[in-house]
């Protein structure tokens, strides 16, 4: 593995680069729904210490057991008490330790191109915005690329002692990706395939090391999720319900929920521009992935890069993104597999243009075509993460079904009025809607409300929400005299907020008192 102190010390650079672009205003956003669902899981795990697997919904327990120390390390003592920046600094870290994990394939890649890739991993625009986003996808990423750079250094390592420790380390992370999420099934194709067509690619059958592996690294692997799905022995039933819960994600993939064209994440990566948006383009990864594609089929790669890493790299990354591709079922995260291939690649594509352009005035051109181009990579991540309006708006590509920020002024007016009425946050909230999230994230410091996809018949309460497509039937329903005001939810759906007389009176005498006005609360 290298060790030069300039290597390790770009790298590094790389690390705090990332960090730099993923760590600042972490509560910027508003929640997501996805994201308010697993923050209540990981609530649950917190607060009994059960972890028990949904073969319907919410994937594996890797994100709430990797969130754990961040509530042992801090003096937080329930999920009301906790913030969006206490979840999402989980996939924080997992996003800056893909770059980390370069360096066990360092001698692989070649230093130069491995700079490259944590240069690009670091300005990525979606991998910096679901390095912030409490969901499971950068820890899949994680875990895949831990599997890769295990399985190298296993072909690398000299004594058997070495290689058992690796192919440990290889299961391990097999395990670890399927307790992350169920698509995990899909990334273990292709790298399956990926390695055998290398195999026949190469000429070479090292069946005894393929042989050796796989007795050392199964049993790992399934140790390790077996320990995971049940709950760290709370709920052993939950290893046969994670094999269960692939029932599910089958329909789901064939169905027609979340369904977008097969050309869906080449344009996220490509090029997107809506009506009076900016424009986003990851296309200095696209281009430089695809050179480093060609260098793998060209068959003779720069110095210092291993060709049979480089030809793996690029099958997979092919495969990855041709199912990802047929899949009816898409959503804009999913990209991230196949773009942490396609980041790889790049890093060889970069140092490759650099090394075939022998003029030493057209490799400076070049050299400043790059830097020019990833520092574009790097303003449309600042801007995608980072400015108020585009992290959550839907003309970034990387918004998908994201609450609206009237959401957050919904959070401000029921504390105003828990405020204003002597029960303070004990008041009684009914919330009517069809799907509910992420509203039980922002009521979590109300200990009485309760959930409904129809009418109530205990309607008549402190605070009503109400999807406005019931507004008409609830008004039928409620016996006491309401304030009326809107709030939206989402894009698409608008809550009527029913304050009723008595609590709104005090609210507006409490204004009143304080100086400002009620128009609402």
């Amino acid at each position: 593995m290298s060790r030069t102190p300039v290597f390790v010390a770009l790298l590094l650079a790389s690390v705090a680069l990332a960090l730099a672009f993923r760590l600042p205003q972490l509560n910027l956003r508003p929640m997501h729904g996805d994201e308010a669902v697993h923050a209540y899981k990981c609530n649950e795990l917190w607060q009994s210490g059960l972890y028990v697997y949904d073969p319907e919904e919410y994937h594996g327990p890797t994100l709430y057991y990797g969130t754990l120390p961040v509530f042992w390390l801090s003096s937080v003592k329930g999920w009301a008490q906790t913030s969006a920046a206490a979840y999402r600094i989980v996939p924080v870290f997992f996003g800056v330790g893909l770059i980390l994990l370069l360096f066990l394939v360092a001698d692989g890649l070649g230093r130069p191109a491995t700079i490259c890739a944590a240069v690009l991993t670091a300005l990525s625009s979606p991998m910096v915005f679901y390095s912030r986003y409490y969901i499971q996808e950068t820890l899949l990423v994680f875990f895949t690329f831990l599997v890769m750079a295990a399985g190298w250094r296993f072909t690398r390592a000299g004594r058997m002692s070495g290689q058992w420790s690796w192919a440990v380390l290889l299961g391990a992370g097999i395990g670890l990706m399927h307790a992350t999420k169920e698509t995990c099934v899909i990334a273990w194709a292709c790298l399956a395939l990926a390695l055998a067509i290398v195999v026949l690619w190469s000429h070479t059958a090292p069946r005894r090391a393929l042989v050796g592996v796989i007795a050392i690294a199964l049993p790992a692997a399934v140790l390790t999720s077996l320990l995971l799905f049940a709950g760290l022995s709370s709920h052993l039933g939950g290893a046969v319900d994670s094999v269960r819960g692939y029932a599910t994600y089958f329909r789901r993939a064939a169905g027609v929920t979340h369904y977008h064209p097969w050309y869906y994440y080449l344009q996220i990566l490509g090029f997107v521009h809506y009506a009076s948006g900016p424009t986003w383009s990851e296309a200095l990864i696209v281009v430089l992935g695809a050179v480093g594609a060609f260098v793998a089929l060209r068959g003779r790669a720069p110095t210092g890069v291993d060709l049979n890493l480089v030809r793996f790299l690029a099958v997979y990354t092919l495969l990855m993104l041709c199912v990802y591709s047929v899949i009816p079922y898409k959503t804009p995260w999913c990209v991230l597999g196949f773009l942490h291939g396609l980041i790889l690649l790049a890093g060889v594509g970069a140092v490759w243009l650099l090394h075939v352009v022998r003029v030493r005035a057209a490799q400076v051109c070049v050299g400043v075509v790059l830097l020019a181009a990833a520092g574009q990579l790097g303003w449309q991540a600042w801007r995608g993460s980072h400015d108020y309006v585009f992290c959550a708006d839907p003309r970034n590509p990387c918004v998908y079904a994201h609450p609206v920020r009237d959401v957050e002024a919904l959070e401000v007016d029921v504390e105003r009025l828990a405020a204003a009425s002597p029960l303070g946050h004990g008041l009684l909230i009914r919330v009517v809607i069809e799907n509910c999230w992420p509203l039980p994230w922002y009521l979590r410091r109300f200990g009485r409300v309760g959930y409904y996809e129809h009418i109530p018949d205990d309607a008549d309460v402190d605070v009503v929400l109400a999807s406005t497509k019931l507004e008409s039937e609830l008004e039928h329903r409620l016996h006491h005299d309401y304030e009326v005001t809107y709030r939206g939810l989402r894009r698409d759906e608008v809550l009527a907020v029913y304050v009723r007389r008595d609590l709104w009176d005090a609210f507006r005498a409490r204004q009143t008192r304080a100086g400002t006005t009620a128009t609402s609360p």
